[in-house]
């Protein structure tokens, strides 16, 4: 017996000191379970157990959080090759990765690592080279309350959401994704050559996003991607919406206005739309060629067409007034991403 407790305790001291400090206990049969997650500090003044973001993230396990205090951070930063670690900076106006050598200021996933259920929140990532975030080769990376000044890029990466973030500032495209799956819900997309893109055979879903301020469309569909756009609101851009390639795509709830032109629709693309709401100066559906030609037959019956009566647009404020047509329409309480002026839960 006191042979067998012997082994026991120096496969616990073992583990320990495998795991870095952290406790990992052992049970009888030999084999160690999960160690208790950790929290480690990153802050530029000392006060943390870390200076460097990346240091923290190159220590987690699986498990840990990573806490980082208020500062700019003059670093690169990728996560790959870890699985269930959290970054949670003070707040997106308090915590900025400024970047430092790089093209692309933060990874998820490095070829042929990837990353798995990595959650990230409450701070800013500068882009350099013109892009900002890239993730790679991973699954299950939540994106919530971030402030991304550049592109963000994704490619062969699923069980993607990206929630309640501010992203815009691309000389390309805010938000573009390659033959990944992804979830976009309650986003500010605004000042980008292109807003959102889906290509190659993507599955993305955008749903009570704001878009805005794009140069050209607000959302691109093309190649063989599907996509599903509820009830968002795509505005002051080039266009709203193209639909190219082989694309398939569901739209509905959507308000796309103060566009030079509504939706684009490729020959070979398939769109089935109901309950959206057309305010564009130049035509609301056209199809694609060179020029686009208008097309107004594409019309779903249930698409409604004026001026959907925002609150301020020049200002930002697209809320529905209380005199809009584009309340309870359907079975939606209100048409777009913002509640009308007059909403009560």
């Amino acid at each position: 017996m006191q042979r067998v407790m012997h082994r026991i305790i120096v496969a616990v001291v073992l583990l320990g000191s495998i795991g870095g400090g952290r406790v990992a206990w052992a049970i009888p049969d030999g084999k160690p379970v999960d160690p208790e997650p950790r929290t480690l500090v990153v802050a530029l003044d000392g006060s943390g157990q870390y200076r460097s973001i990346q240091a923290a993230i190159d220590d987690a396990g699986k498990g840990d959080t990573v806490r980082v205090k208020a500062g700019a951070y003059p670093e690169d930063v990728t996560i790959h090759s870890k699985q269930r670690v959290k970054l949670i900076g003070a707040g997106m106006d308090q915590v900025t990765i400024l970047g430092l050598d790089r093209v692309g200021v933060f990874h998820i996933g490095k070829w042929p690592y990837g990353a798995t259920d990595i959650e990230i929140s409450g701070l800013t990532i500068n882009e350099h080279g013109g892009h900002a975030m890239g993730i790679f080769n991973g699954r299950g990376i939540v994106l919530r309350e971030v402030r991304i000044n550049g592109m963000l890029f994704g490619q062969q990466v699923q069980d993607v959401r990206i929630e309640r973030c501010v992203i815009g500032g691309s000389e390309t495209t805010g938000v573009q994704f390659a033959d990944s799956q992804a979830v976009l819900v309650g986003n500010m997309i605004h000042d980008n050559d292109h807003g959102v893109t889906i290509a190659g055979k993507s599955d993305v879903r955008l749903e009570r996003n704001v878009i805005t301020r794009s140069l050209f469309e607000g959302v691109v569909v093309s190649d063989s991607a599907r996509a599903v756009l509820l009830s968002n609101t795509i505005v002051k851009n080039g266009g709203g919406a193209a639909f190219l390639g082989t694309s398939r795509s569901d739209v509905a709830g959507n308000i796309v206005g103060l566009n030079r032109v509504g939706f684009v629709f490729g020959p070979a693309s398939t769109v089935t739309m109901s309950y959206n709401a057309l305010y564009n100066s130049q035509g609301d559906y056209l199809k694609a060629g060179s020029p686009n030609v208008h097309a107004p037959e594409l019309k779903a019956d249930s698409d409604i067409s004026g001026d959907p009566r925002f609150v301020d647009p020049g200002h930002d404020d697209f809320r529905l007034r209380a005199d809009t047509a584009l309340i309870r329409v359907g079975e939606f309480a209100y048409l777009g991403a913002l509640a009308p002026v007059n909403h009560s839960p």
